[in-house]
């Protein structure tokens, strides 16, 4: 290793985010270099003289694993958070949606004038005054310091003399060298050059000594950490650096944010407030940041289509829904180590931007503005999916919960017909014409959910054994039988069981539809519509051997709360949004909260 005098800094490109518009002046500190670390390779001149030799120390912790999540609105595995409303959030409260949840390279920009700031000193690193982009890459930066290397000792000799360092407050940092076999303690941490610290180590080197910490023969080197990360941040040819989230914002309000992540391009949408490029767990995130209002502008027109469902008080009894979960959101900081409050995705609420907004819905979310719903002075965790299939949902049958009091299933008003008691097999058999899930494309039940108040679907044997098959991670052969085991009050499969050639498998509640798929007109295998369902095997006339399978359904999603169709159809009856939104949930107050 060549001993130099300079600070060395390895940066080592690890993703990369662009973004258009934001101006939050919130500092947010660089991630430091892990103080009392262990580490676990080194590459090191062991021996440098003292004041020249660096000392690469690489550690061994990463950033924690990725939140999982559900795959529909409300569907974090049946938690039923209540805030209280007491703990009121600010007037006009803003959130913070990560839109890119993972990328590698995102794309912001603004078509209007517009300035990009480091939001930790609000420094101004680039503008313009007629649209433009810029893209932020993330950089990890090895952090050097000068630390004391005060003995290279046995594990137990070094621990004792680490223990009464950190007891008297000092910065410590260990580091086994197998040639040598043993391990260097390093006490304190000051710049190195080219900041003139030699004085301060001077003394702080007497007071360990004076302490019986370092002997007269303690050295200082330079010891190099990476795991701090620096921003790029990219125009044209231009580029500067931050250590500090890079926000964007444009003077007309309206930004624009895509990217890439991988080989796999991320489509450029367009949203109302600012934009911020930050680190996320081990990639980068792109977050908009907005106040709730304009937010709900984007989520209702994508929840509760107005095209095809254009009765305002429905699209009021979204708004009232979206808002009590967006603020939920907020309050609980639900998706705090992300670094924003909300996904944009079913994770969540679906959030399309200001692309997506629609007269209609933001008539409902105007006339609505503050309101939410509470039980008994908490807001509710507002589930809703878009078709109950007749009757809603307990929650405690599509997700493993306490009961929640006011998500209790009730019968539906949908453009269907409504269920007064559970359904039976003949009653979904009956069915005139129920949709054909073979023929399902993508888009579909987005354009009208009601199409799917019954499906039915039929799998070959072959089909069947590919389905579980992928379910059970291993070759099952024939499927013998799919036996439902128990039911809840609305009718929905609580548990199930598959038996195979290889053995028996089993699955519960909600999570049921992501293992009996059905193959969509595509070919391509798609969760099941909803646990409202009967199976029944079709049998080979002459052998009696199952052939294949055959279900009967209705509804589409989990079923707990609101019904979006239900909505739909108790407006077209006359019912006001506040009717509508304490028929699906019971025993709820309606008022505003901001």
């Amino acid at each position: 290793m060549q001993h130099r005098s300079r600070l060395w800094a390895a940066l080592t490109i690890a993703g990369t985010i662009s973004l258009a518009s934001c101006a939050d002046p919130g500092a947010v500190a660089p991630v430091p270099a892990p103080s009392g670390a262990s580490a676990s390779e080194v590459a090191t001149a062991d021996d440098a003289p003292p004041d020249s030799a660096e000392l690469f120390v690489y550690p061994s912790d990463g950033p924690g694993p990725d939140e999982t999540s559900g795959s529909e609105v409300g569907s974090d595995d049946g938690t039923m958070a209540a805030q209280s409303v007491a703990a009121a959030a600010a007037p006009a409260p803003r959130i913070r949606v990560g839109v890119i949840q993972v990328a590698t390279r995102v794309t912001l920009g603004s078509a209007a004038g517009y300035t990009v700031r480091d939001k930790g000193t609000n420094l101004v690193l680039f503008s313009g005054t007629d649209g433009g982009a810029v893209t932020v890459s993330l950089l990890q930066v090895a952090t050097s310091h000068f630390r004391l290397q005060v003995m290279c000792g046995s594990t137990s000799a070094v621990a004792t003399r680490k223990a009464a360092a950190e007891a008297l407050g000092h910065a410590t940092l260990t580091e086994f060298v197998a040639g040598s076999n043993c391990t260097r303690l390093f006490l304190g941490e000051f710049a190195p050059p080219p900041a003139n610290t030699f004085a301060a180590r001077t003394t702080y080197r007497n007071t360990l000594i004076q302490q019986g910490l370092a002997g007269t023969d303690s050295f200082w080197r330079v010891v190099t950490l990476p795991g701090g990360v620096v921003y790029r941040v990219e125009r044209g040819a231009e580029a500067k650096t931050s250590v500090n989230p890079v926000v964007l914002q444009s003077s007309d309000g309206i930004v624009t944010i895509g990217g890439v992540d991988g080989a796999t391009t991320i489509p450029t949408r367009r949203y109302r407030g600012v934009a911020e490029a930050r680190q996320s767990q081990a990639a980068l995130a792109g977050i908009n940041e907005l106040p709730l209002e304009e937010y709900l502008y984007g989520v209702v027109p994508r929840e509760l289509g107005p095209v095809a469902y254009p009765e305002l008080e429905a699209q009021k009894a979204q708004a009232v829904a979206a808002r009590t979960y967006g603020l939920e959101g907020i309050r609980t900081n639900k998706r705090g180590s992300d670094g924003y409050h909300l996904r944009a995705t079913t994770d969540d609420q679906v959030y399309g931007g200001y692309a997506d907004e629609h007269p209609v819905s933001s008539a409902a979310v105007d006339a609505t503005a503050g309101v939410v719903a509470t039980f008994e002075g908490r807001l509710i965790s507002a589930l809703f999916s878009s078709t109950s299939g007749g009757h809603t949902s307990d929650n405690e049958e599509a997700f493993a919960a306490a009961p929640a009091a006011y998500l209790r299933g009730v019968p539906d008003a949908e453009r269907g017909e409504a269920l007064a008691h559970v359904p039976t097999l003949e009653v979904f058999r009956a069915h005139a014409n129920p949709a054909s899930l073979r023929a399902a494309r993508e888009g579909d039940f987005e354009s009208d959910w009601a199409r799917y108040h019954r499906w039915t679907f039929e799998w070959t044997m072959a089909e069947m054994s590919a389905v579980i098959s992928a379910y059970a991670r291993q070759p099952v052969g024939r499927v013998l039988a799919v036996n439902v085991l128990e039911r809840g009050p609305s009718g929905r499969v609580l548990r199930i069981e598959y038996v195979t050639e290889a053995g028996t498998f089993t699955d519960t509640r909600d999570r049921i539809r992501s293992s009996l798929r059905y193959i969509n007109a595509s070919g391509t295998p798609a969760n099941l519509l909803s646990t409202l369902f009967f199976v029944e095997p079709l049998r080979d006339p002459a052998t009696k051997e199952p052939t294949g399978y055959r279900v009967y359904g209705g509804g589409f999603g989990h079923g707990v709360g609101l019904s979006q169709t239900g909505a739909v159809g108790m407006a077209q009856k006359g019912h006001t949004f506040e009717q509508i939104l304490r028929h699906y949930y019971r025993g709820i107050a309606v008022a505003a909260e901001y």
